[in-house]
């Protein structure tokens, strides 16, 4: 799972309360040009944290004051946005290096911080004063009416129009829900969960997973479940056990504490829902998104699983006879284990289309797939990246400037961190540090994370690669006059199209040589290979949405009307799947995602895929259009959340959004 960090936006925090941020607006209120976008700031001590803390809230106190007291006329739109881009500025980096900074006391200094600019935050979305400027400010443009309509939303979902009790108790559960997350995701980091293992436990993992790995008194080896370990031994380890071993490590990661946590969390949504008059959370959350209710998200989930369930079926099937015969019994002997499941399907690949993951990474160096990826945006959307010098959170972590290919004009920052280490966050995301706004020559920044085997990357790894950088994308190449509708400032269930629908340019014959540009020592794949795995990337497509569809009706399962248990409801749900529940396993204790801000949204992951593959369309006669590239660039990417999303899939393709190519992608 892969996602995208925006602001805190449990219920009610506002737009302007959180997409975090760089620089200050007012150095670059009176710019003639657009200007570079500025360094991240130095954050290398707690002592540093703490005070860019202090200052940023100090900033943003300063600037709310003088919003209140201001003038309500045709200026007051621009004051508001300057104010959501002060708090951008102080709250964005501080709350960002709490999830990869190398120490802890850094990361718990930033964790501090975060709960701080959450409460002031929570405070600003309850402002009376802001809240009735707002409604009275004159709106002349399309942008500031769908601004005035985004932004009144966010201040009416965060109680400001609600009785006193029940807007102090609504501020009360935001800052507690926020506090949750934060716990949560901070158990996962800090877990540090390892486990050892013999080298002939290891049979069949390749030998730069384990081979420089730390060793314990005894000698054996010793792995973490950050993706590199835990990837290729469940996929390769012929070891059943040393799979389950792994698997279990991973899949209880979060521990008891989290199930707990989650269960106060989606408590405390329900509440929050019922102070708004919604006996669930998941109507009060959608009300505003493309789905609208909860109605609606079931509806296509339930078309989904008339379209998957058979195909899911029809897949442990295959790998339980690809089980039996590895093990020479008879198919109604062997049962699939969830720590099976990688394993037998690599085996499966392997033997109907001769596609081995691990031994794909020869062609995907790890510097180089990045460059690669870069290089794909480059070609298709007319920009260029620059690596840049900068002093950053780790020595490993890589700057680049962004540019427009034709005019040399400075776009945007991306900064990347590639490779796992201690305390880092352990999955894929990115992080839109600062969005633009033309009107005062603001760039954005980005920053992309994921945790990469050094030696390079499979097929897999290399969408998860086009997938972040989509969001990174997304970000980048904003062209929003207001900070507040930058980037990925769209309708939650729209967020994820742009970058799964990257994905699809990862293995391609037109796209593949754009490897040897950027580097032409690599090893280029052969034609005949290409064809084999595109026929594997079919492979186990029932297993796969079989599975995304069981975490999207989980979360909304979890916050429906009648309170749940997390562990039972997810016993009871995964239990009913084709693969069933493992007793004692507890893997949303480690569903981080719909801890914060994916809670009752998760769904959006095949909503936006359907989008996904309906913007394809216009690329299916050629990859690499620049023209038809420009213009998704123009149309989607720069216009952020100027326009609902429905809005500007119709500015791309010219018509209506359609689900038929999602669901004819499914059926065959």
């Amino acid at each position: 799972m892969t996602t995208i960090q925006t602001s805190r936006r449990l219920a009610g925090a506002l737009l302007l309360a959180g997409l975090s941020g760089l620089a200050s607006t007012a150095a670059l209120a009176d710019a003639a040009t657009t200007l570079p976008a500025p360094p991240f700031p130095t954050l290398k001590t707690a002592a540093q944290i703490r005070q860019a803390c202090d200052g940023g809230l100090a900033a943003a106190k300063k600037a709310l004051a003088l919003l209140e007291r201001r003038k309500v006329d045709v200026t007051w739109m621009a004051a508001f946005d300057d104010y959501a881009a002060t708090v951008e500025d102080g709250q964005g980096p501080v709350d960002f290096v709490q999830y990869v900074h190398p120490d802890k006391a850094g990361r718990d200094a930033a964790q501090a911080c975060s709960m701080r600019w959450t409460q002031f935050n929570s405070g600003v979305a309850q402002n009376e004063l802001l809240y009735k400027a707002l409604k009275r400010a004159p709106t002349p443009t399309a942008r500031e009416r769908e601004l005035q309509r985004v932004a009144l939303g966010a201040f009416e979902d965060s109680g400001v129009s609600l009785p006193p009790a029940k807007r102090q108790r609504a501020k009360a559960i935001i800052d507690k829900l926020g506090e949750l997350d934060q716990q949560f995701n901070k158990n996962i980091r800090d877990a540090n969960v390892q486990r050892a293992y013999t080298e002939a436990e290891l049979q069949g993992v390749p030998e730069g997973v384990w081979k420089n790995a730390r060793r314990d008194a005894e000698g054996r080896v010793l792995l973490g479940v950050d993706y590199p370990s835990y990837g290729p031994v469940l996929q390769s380890a012929e070891n059943a056990e040393a799979r389950h071993r792994m698997w279990e490590a991973k899949v209880n990661e979060g521990g008891e504490a989290n199930l707990r946590l989650l269960a106060e969390i989606a408590q405390l949504r329900r509440e929050y829902a019922g102070l708004f008059g919604y006996d669930n959370y998941v109507d009060f959350n959608l009300r505003r998104r493309m789905a609208g209710n909860a109605q609606t998200a079931w509806k296509f989930l339930d078309e989904v699983q008339a379209t998957v369930t058979e195909r899911e079926r029809a897949d442990v099937a295959d790998l339980q006879a690809a089980k039996a015969q590895h093990l020479g019994v008879p198919a109604e002997q062997v049962k699939i284990e969830r720590w099976d499941a990688s394993f037998y399907s690599e085996r499966l690949r392997q033997a109907r289309f001769q596609v081995d993951q691990e031994a794909l990474r020869e062609y995907f160096p790890a510097q180089e797939s990045l460059r690669f990826a870069m290089r794909i945006i480059e070609r298709l959307m007319g920009v260029k990246y620059t690596e840049v010098p900068a002093d950053l959170w780790h020595p490993e972590v890589k700057a680049f400037a962004v540019s427009d290919a034709a005019t040399g004009k400075p776009l945007a920052n991306l900064y990347v961190d590639l490779f796992p280490r201690e305390g880092k966050y352990n999955h894929a995301a990115v992080w839109p540090l600062r969005g633009s706004a033309t009107r005062v020559g603001r760039l954005p920044a980005a920053a992309l994370v994921v945790n990469f085997n050094r030696k390079g990357l499979t097929i897999d790894e290399m969408e998860t690669l086009l997938h972040e950088l989509g969001h990174a994308v997304h970000n980048n190449l904003s062209n929003t006059y207001y900070v507040q509708q930058a980037g990925t400032a769209v309708m939650h269930d729209f967020v994820e199209a742009p970058s799964q629908m990257l994905e699809d340019w990862v293995v391609n014959k037109q796209v593949l040589p754009l490897m040897q540009e950027v580097c032409p020592s690599c090893k280029p794949m052969p034609e005949a290979l290409v064809d084999k795995v595109v026929a594997a990337k079919n492979f186990g497509k029932g297993t796969q949405y079989g599975r995304q569809h069981l975490y999207a009706s989980y979360d909304l399962a979890l916050h429906g009307k009648e309170p749940q248990d997390p562990q039972a409801l997810w016993a009871k749900m995964e239990g009913a799947t084709p693969l069933g529940h493992v007793p004692g396993s507890k893997f949303v204790a480690g569903f981080s995602h719909i801890a914060g801000g994916y809670g009752a949204g998760y769904y959006g992951y095949l909503w936006s895929l359907v989008l996904a593959m309906d913007l394809r369309s216009p690329f299916a006669a050629s990859k690499l259009d620049a023209e038809i590239g420009r213009r998704y660039r123009e149309r989607v990417l720069a216009q952020g959340g100027q326009k609902p999303a429905p809005e500007l899939v119709r500015d791309f393709l010219g018509r209506n959004p359609s689900n038929a190519a999602f669901f004819d992608y499914l059926k065959h």
